[in-house]
């Protein structure tokens, strides 16, 4: 229902109650409402037919009606990787200021991640409160909890039963802890990025996330008074941004000065698998980091080949007895689906004791299931990327696993050991993940996304005590610190730069923060399966963020204009801003691409001769008296022309305006050119990605 009246005395859970008795036919109204939301924004949900859905949606007032969707969930190595160690400068009292709000599965409040020794009283801004629910303390360190039961997913306590909420957690603002590792694995200080700032936990998952509780989770967060909004969890499908609860809460949040950091999803690397493309949201994507978690299996003939798990498990290099998948049917399955260890499909008596050969990734729950000592697995597509297996295994790639079916084709009794995982230097990191969620958006095409780049792949965080670290229900270890990978554990590290730039830049908008952390990203290397539609303006450089001399700013006005030019009417708009705007003559498509955005995209129409403008204006917030010089770095089949060539800002805060013009010849189907435009002082380098694209996502 948009922005909330600014009548004082409007009652919103009175007044949706009497919009629902209006349209409801048959129980009653009280019965039907689900939840009411009146603190940051007005709306509510509730069980509603077709026919009273298209009643509500006609009264006036009434912004737009969507249905439930379930959303799903998206260290001791990875700040120091990126160059922010231990001992980067920082304002202790500041950062115990800042507020870091997470939209997860929850907390576990008792982690060392989560100790407040040495925490004062919360900040006095904080408006919020501590409705933990059963068995859950807060402290000064967790100064904030709240959980959202609904009727599809019910719970009593904001209590972390999956583990994925504390491990984001701690990943934006944990402790530091000394000696955490996975059972002596990645062993190191576990730290988020502004370990002295205060943690407010909501939680919308357990395990999958509906948008009532999502939308109900924003209207606490933004009225409680938190700095930064991290939300590592995201629809599988991109929706419109009117029925899209995340990036409406966004929007909200935008408004009143939060940035939202989103993770970019996990359903790459096709191209156009965003979730969302909201520009006023930071989208994060995942790659690794220079730490790889590889585990060796020794065939009885004395050969070793090395593959990926993350692997506690120690065989003391016994040999046991080798057993292809496709031979332990259990009868109950066709042969191929033995082949590849699906579930159900192996037979108890034939791989019990023995190591199982399966011709898929990521099954060996189904081995561990029937009692198998270990699985060696073949992993096609998630090179240098490593699961909790909930036995000893190992995943081999195509060749390997080709090389150990030719052993146990050589001999009548075969026999292998898997050894327990060691880590190595990855040189080739930082490299896009594979399942990291590329653009451009289905919506919104002439805005490069996702945003950046950042840690995703075999990050070490908190972790819950009561969720099986493999996600095997039969794994019944208990661990306080857990490797997982997904754009879900890149996003945190995106949310603790930005937190930390808060700390030094207090004053300044979402936009500002994004725009440093965009502006200052090192460079990717572009390959066959990545490009700047998978990691944006390159990876995250916290410190280097902390000064980018200058920034592309963007404020609600110029989000209103944005969605003008992409088609959004009076009624539509109103869907996402929640008030009546009318949108200024010679709205049009053609303009999406000049908002004052960070990185520079447009999609072109095929075979035809290129010819793209791009309008911006930074702001300066470095020093008086500062020359800034253009620099492009063009494809060799495109001209990049800058007007004017040189800024010259004369005090800080000033703003100058610039036009970018690439040229090229006709672009084939499904063909992106890649450029980029540097700004630099002689000091600063202020680097905007541009790209030219025919993709149809």
């Amino acid at each position: 229902m948009g922005s909330l009246p600014d009548a004082g005395d409007y009652i919103p859970s009175s007044h949706h109650l009497k919009m629902l008795e209006e349209v409801v036919e048959s129980s009653p109204a009280e019965n039907l409402l689900i939840r009411s939301y009146g603190r940051s924004f007005n709306g509510f949900a509730a069980k509603l037919t077709d026919s009273e859905k298209q009643k509500l949606a006609a009264m006036e007032g009434v912004v737009s009606v969507f249905p439930s969707r379930i959303y799903h969930l998206q260290t001791t190595r990875s700040w120091d990787f990126m160059g922010f160690n231990e001992t980067v400068d920082r304002n202790p009292s500041l950062e115990s200021d800042m507020i870091v709000g997470l939209l997860d599965s929850g907390i576990w409040p008792e982690s060392e991640s989560f100790t407040d020794e040495g925490f004062g009283r919360a900040p006095k801004k904080w408006k919020g409160a501590c409705i933990g629910g059963k068995n859950f303390t807060c402290n000064n360190k967790i100064i904030g909890a709240r959980y959202y039961t609904t009727e599809s997913m019910p719970m009593d306590s904001t209590r972390d039963t999956d583990g994925h909420g504390s491990h984001t957690a701690s990943t934006a603002a944990g402790n530091k802890v000394k000696d955490a590792s996975f059972y002596g694995l990645a062993q190191g200080t576990a730290r988020g990025g502004v370990p002295s700032a205060r943690i407010a936990a909501y939680k919308v998952c357990d395990p999958f996330c509906f948008p009532e509780a999502i939308m109900a989770a924003f209207d606490d967060a933004i009225a409680d008074g938190v700095d930064i909004l991290s939300i590592s969890l995201g629809a599988v499908v991109e929706q419109e941004f009117e029925d899209d609860p995340i990036a409406i809460g966004a929007f909200h949040a935008f408004e009143k000065g939060i940035l939202t950091v989103h993770s970019a999803g996990n359903q790459g690397p096709d191209a156009g698998t965003l979730g969302t493309a909201a520009p006023w949201m930071l989208t994060v994507a995942a790659s690794s980091i220079d730490r790889l978690f590889v585990d060796k299996v020794i065939l009885g003939n004395g050969e070793t080949l090395v593959g990926n798990s993350v692997n506690s498990f120690n065989l003391s290099r016994v040999n046991f007895p080798l057993i292809n998948g496709q031979n332990a049917s259990s009868g109950s399955c066709p042969a191929a689906s033995s082949q590849f260890c699906q579930d159900g499909c192996l037979d108890s008596k034939l791989v019990k004791g023995k190591i199982v050969l399966c011709d898929n990734y990521d099954v060996s729950t189904e081995a561990h299931r029937a009692g198998a000592v270990g699985s060696i697995m073949r992993n096609t597509l998630l090179v240098n990327i490593s699961f909790v297996d909930p036995l000893a295994a190992s995943g081999l790639t195509d060749r390997d696993t080709d090389i150990v079916k030719a052993y146990m084709n050589s001999t009548k009794e075969p026999v292998a050991t898997i050894l327990k995982s060691e880590t190595i230097k990855d040189l080739t990191a930082p490299t896009t993940a594979f399942f990291s969620s590329r653009g451009p958006s289905h919506f919104v095409t002439d805005i490069l996304k996702p945003d950046l780049t950042a840690p995703g792949v075999d990050i070490l965080a908190a972790y819950s005590l009561v969720a099986p670290p493999s996600y095997d229900p039969l794994d019944k270890r208990s661990v306080k610190y857990n490797v997982l990978s997904g754009t879900s554990m890149s996003c945190p590290h995106v949310s603790g730069a930005a937190a930390y730039i808060k700390t030094i830049h207090p004053d300044w908008s979402p936009s500002a923060i994004k725009s440093a952390l965009m502006t200052t990203a090192w460079p990717m290397n572009s390959s066959q399966t990545a490009n700047e539609f998978s990691y944006g303006s390159g990876h995250i450089n916290p410190l280097q963020a902390a000064d980018p001399g200058l920034v592309y700013e963007s404020f609600k006005e110029d989000h209103i204009k944005f969605l003008c030019n992409l088609g959004y009417n009076g009624p539509k708009l109103k869907q996402i801003a929640g008030e009546n705007i009318t949108c200024p003559e010679g709205s049009k498509k053609s303009l999406v691409k000049d908002l004052n955005y960070p990185s520079m995209a447009a999609k072109v129409e095929f075979e035809q001769l290129v010819v793209v403008t791009f309008h911006r204006t930074v702001t300066n917030v470095g020093p008086a008296n500062s020359t800034y010089k253009a620099s492009v770095n063009p494809s060799l089949v495109m001209n990049i022309i800058v007007v004017p060539e040189v800024l010259v800002f004369e005090y800080p805060n000033q703003k100058k305006s610039f036009n970018v013009t690439v040229l090229a010849a006709p672009l084939g189907d499904e063909v992106i050119l890649s450029g980029s435009l540097v700004w630099s002082d002689g000091i600063h380098r202020v680097r905007s990605p541009i790209a030219i694209h025919t993709i149809t996502s």
